[in-house]
């Protein structure tokens, strides 16, 4: 197989299993609402049935990425993949709210597999210029698999009740996980190593003490906090008075989704072009935009909302995680890619936790205000850094390169402003 084969067999193996990954994790999301009625719960209770499997996955990142440095990354990501895929199929028929919050924990768990090695594959196997645009495919295969799921869940859940959506989503993500193992190929450039708490501590440290990953490590966590607040609670805002939503069609809002699978992709090429800080800004302020036209009254104008909210988050999602894998050291980079997962998982637990409560306290109008300072929070993070890597940048050239960095931007500059 040459090279370039290879490399779109990883990209649509990798698409699918992003796809069967976010349709699992988040299959309960869309009949939160059938959930709540039927166990007679408040939207803040029942939203444990998305924030444990997302705890699950943020907990178990890190160990799972170091047990895929000693059996292969690959062996970790299918049978990650296909426990994960059994408790789905499993998750309809179980009668209590007890047993599902703990059995969506153990799914979490599972998925992890997938969730934290896939950058680091990424990195190693395909690399270089074409990482970015691999990297945007990836994180379009999670929008497919979260707006899919989401559609499929929702819609048939209005006619069959949570057991029939839950029960669908599942079927749906077999179907790509059975793809998924048979076209993801072994590793080339990963060389296994022996089980060793000396170098995973070390590569820890590293991931931890790099100034410039602590910027995506925010992002992650207040970003995905903010999403997933938004997609938690929407189901009971279009359903309650005075939208008054019938289920079915409020399902078809996760159609937003697709908005996320173009800009993740186009993100990612522009991150190539443009500068990761410059792409990963103008995401955040693109999702601060959706949020506001969310305020509105008006369906329409929500939903055109939820679009630039969704496009905006995944556009940064996708840079922020792309940026992990470049910037960490080879020894520190599946660390540095489980801790953005653990960032990235912890905040949807966290924070869909949190922003969920304030809902239920302040409404959708305190939400927002909430989640807007999040987002600011993590830009402001964003800016810092890119102002200290230039500093750093410059101060550590000889004068001649300092006078050129000087010249390329004040040349830029002009032409910005041109």
């Amino acid at each position: 197989m040459d090279d370039q084969a290879r490399t779109t067999r990883i990209r649509i193996a990798l698409l699918l299993g992003a796809l069967a990954l976010f349709a699992l994790l988040y299959a309960p999301q869309p009949v939160l609402p059938q959930f709540a009625q039927e166990f007679g719960l408040a939207p803040g209770t029942v939203a444990l049935l998305v924030s444990a499997a997302t705890l699950g996955l943020a907990v178990a990142a890190i160990p799972l990425g170091a047990l895929a440095e000693v059996v292969g990354r690959r062996r970790v990501m299918i049978g990650a993949l296909l426990v994960a895929e059994v408790l789905g199929l499993l998750l309809p028929w179980v009668p209590v709210f007890g047993v599902l919050v703990v059995l969506r924990l153990v799914q979490g768990v599972a998925v992890a597999g997938l969730a934290a090695v896939a950058t680091a594959y990424l990195a190693e196997e395909v690399g270089g210029r074409n990482l970015g645009a691999t990297m945007g495919l990836y994180v379009a295969g999670t929008t497919i698999g979260g707006m899919t799921g989401r559609l499929l869940g929702g819609v048939v859940g209005d006619f069959a009740g949570w057991h029939g959506g839950v029960l669908a989503v599942a079927l749906l993500a077999a179907v790509c996980t059975a793809l998924f193992v048979v076209l993801l190929p072994a590793e080339r450039h990963h060389q296994r190593t022996p089980l060793s708490l000396g170098p995973l501590f070390g590569g820890l440290r590293a991931a931890l003490r790099d100034p410039v990953l602590h910027a995506p490590y925010l992002v992650a966590v207040l970003g995905m906090g903010s999403f997933v607040t938004v997609y938690n609670v929407l189901g009971f805002r279009l359903t309650a008075p005075p939208l008054l939503v019938p289920p079915a069609l409020a399902a078809l809002a996760f159609l937003a989704y697709a908005a996320g699978t173009v800009t993740s992709t186009l993100a990612g090429r522009a991150a190539d072009r443009y500068g990761r800080t410059t792409v990963l800004l103008s995401g955040l302020a693109v999702t601060a935009l959706g949020l506001l036209l969310m305020l509105a009254g008006n369906l329409a104008v929500i939903v055109l909302g939820l679009v630039v909210f969704t496009g905006g988050f995944f556009a940064a999602h996708s840079v922020a995680s792309g940026w992990v894998g470049v910037q960490a050291s080879p020894q520190a980079r599946s660390q540095a890619s489980a801790l953005y997962q653990l960032a990235y998982y912890g905040g949807s637990s966290v924070g869909g936790v949190v922003g969920g409560a304030s809902y239920g306290a302040w409404g959708w109008s305190g939400m927002t205000v909430l989640l807007c300072c999040w987002l600011a929070a993590a830009a402001v993070v964003v800016w810092v850094t890119r102002i200290r890597s230039r500093r750093s940048r410059t101060a550590g050239a000889p004068p001649a390169a300092a006078d050129a960095a000087a010249a390329s931007a004040a040349a830029s500059g002009r032409s910005r402003s041109s």
